[in-house]
Parts: structure tokens; sequence; C-alpha cells
């Protein structure tokens, strides 16, 4: 145990209880957690600063309000209802189309149908907390929904993919994209069953995928191949995780971000606790390169600066494996 304990600690990689004693209690103030565990405050946050974020339609606050589900989606064929407090992707309802047979019915991004009845219940249980990080009552929110870009077209099964970027002290140190599977019922969640691809910093190019705990090269439902796919924008998506570190306030950041085929980078939503898989997937420990942010960091740069220092100094790592593997 001790062995694998100091081969951990030689590969750079940052374990659960130094993430959370040594920087996350550190550099993330708890005052500062509603900026980012309120997606109605991070959202209107964003719009502040001129980021770009998916369209709200609507919100319903309390069960009085669930009524007003038809009037707000009344000329909207698509739609994604999701808590404002909630995570992992739990409680989010994504719905692409109208049925043009069933009245009142919608089809869900899995192929289902559900009736409006259906989604109003599912109102209720957020607005009550089922899904909120805390259990207390909750917001639904309504909002655009998002259509991926086509490069991932082949390497995606029933939902969006996002892309994850770790951001230390402004700089982003780490990325990946987010892959759903059909394991993880359409949701680009790690923990669900979703594929996790590595993101070369410098090019923005993806590096092999892991899945679990096993390195795969290819998509599990489709057969594609997961590595060498070049996120678009790249450039955008790592200026924008930066300028997360004005937006909320926080040391440690979580920036996740979805590519719109006409609308390109959106913000999604951010995290004041990102977890560590995020090394897995990239074989390389988040330690070393947290060591070497607090090494070159300068408090005069701006986001563009510190985005262009993190591809200089964080090329990708071509290892298959993780460095502590026997």
């Amino acid at each position: 145990m001790f062995s694998a304990h100091r081969k951990l600690r030689a590969a750079g990689v940052l374990g659960l209880n130094e993430r959370n004693t040594d920087y996350i209690m550190r550099l993330n103030p708890r005052r500062l957690y509603p900026r980012v565990d309120d997606k109605t405050l991070t959202k209107e946050l964003a719009i502040a600063a001129g980021m770009a974020v998916p369209d709200l339609y609507g919100i319903i606050a309390n069960q009085g309000e669930v009524r007003r589900f038809g009037e707000i989606v009344a000329d909207r064929n698509s739609f994604v209802i999701k808590p404002a407090r909630g995570s992992g992707g739990d409680g989010i309802l994504v719905v692409t189309s109208r049925s043009q047979r069933k009245r009142d019915c919608y089809r869900l991004a899995s192929g289902v149908l559900i009736s409006t009845a259906e989604i109003r219940y599912h109102i209720s249980n957020i607005v009550s907390g089922q899904y909120s990080l805390s259990g207390n009552p909750d917001k639904a929110l309504i909002e655009y929904c998002v259509r991926f870009d086509p490069t991932f077209a082949e390497v995606s099964y029933q939902g969006v993919p996002d892309i994850r970027v770790v951001v230390y002290r402004g700089y982003p140190t780490m990325a990946m994209v987010r892959l759903p599977t059909r394991a993880s019922d359409g949701k680009a969640n790690l923990h669900k069953g979703a594929v996790g691809a590595g993101i070369d910093m410098s090019s923005g190019e993806t590096l092999t995928g892991v899945l679990g705990n096993a390195v795969v090269d290819e998509h599990p439902d489709t057969g594609a191949l997961i590595t060498g796919l070049r996120i678009p924008h790249w450039d955008f998506i790592l200026r924008s995780a930066a300028r997360g570190y004005e937006v909320t306030g926080l040391g440690y950041l979580g920036v996740d971000m979805v590519i719109d085929r006409e609308r390109g980078p959106l913000i999604l939503e951010m995290n004041a606790r990102p977890g560590l898989n995020i090394q897995i997937a990239n074989c390389t420990g988040l330690a070393k390169r947290i060591a070497r942010v607090d090494e070159i960091h300068d408090e005069s740069a701006g986001p563009d600066e510190r985005s262009r220092v993190a591809r200089r100094e964080f090329p990708a790592n071509r290892q298959t494996s993780m460095p502590f593997d026997d």
C-alpha cells in the first residue's frame, strides 16, 4: 500500500484529501460557492461578463408555477429542463422534439416519448429538491437545447459531449472531453459510464480515452476512434475557461463547456469541486502542473495571457497508461 502511495506521489497524481485541504479549502471561499452551485447565478454572472451561455427560456421556482411549463415552451420544439442546484447530470431532461402523432407528448434524446403530465411531475420533483445538492427546495431551469458540433457525431451516443477544463489560480491546467454512451444514458458523466478523453492543451487534440479505469481507443457504442479529434475553437475555449477565475473568484475551478453547431462554444456550468478522473483521462498527474503554475504565476496576467501560457507549458503526455501502472 505504501509503495503504491509513493508511486502516485512520484507521478504527480493529486489525491482527494490533498485536493480538498490544499486547494479547495484554501482557494475557494465558501461564500463564493453559490456562484457555481446555483446555475441561475452562474448564468447571470457569465452573461454579465459577456460570455456565451445557452438561452434561458424560463424558471419555475415553486410548485404553483409548474403549470406554466406549457406557456414557457409554447413555441419551442426542443429544450432542456435542469435543476438549478443539481450535480452530476441528475434531474436533467433533454427534449429534442414534439411528437407529430401524439398530442401533448415530447420526444427525449433517448427516443422515448414523454407526456406533458410526466414532464410536469418531473419539474415538481426538481422544485421539491429531489435533485439539489442540499436536498432543499430548488428551481427548474428551462433552456436552449444544444445541438453538438459535427466533430463529435461518431463519438457520442444520444447526448451532448462537454469539455471540462480545470483552472488553477486562473490558469487552464488540464482538460478532457466527456463523451456520452449507452451506459451513461446519453449523459456526459464519467461516474455514469461516459468516456473521458484527455486533451492536448497545446493543440486541442484528443488523446486516449478512459472508460471506468480502463484505457480505450474506441467509443464503446459506435466503434469510432476517440483519439486524434481536433476540438473546434480550442483557443476560445481556453480563454473562456481562464475567464472563469475572474467571474467566480475561485482559485480551483472546473469549467464545463459545450460546442453548439451554430452558436459555437457555450459555458454550461462551473464547479468548485472538480473531480480527479481527469488525471486518468490524460495519463498525467495534476500536482506537477499545479506546482508549475505556482512557479510561473503572474498576478497581472489576464485570461488571454494565462491561456497562452497553458498551451506552452502543458503539452500532451502521449503515454497510454498512468505512469504508476505496473
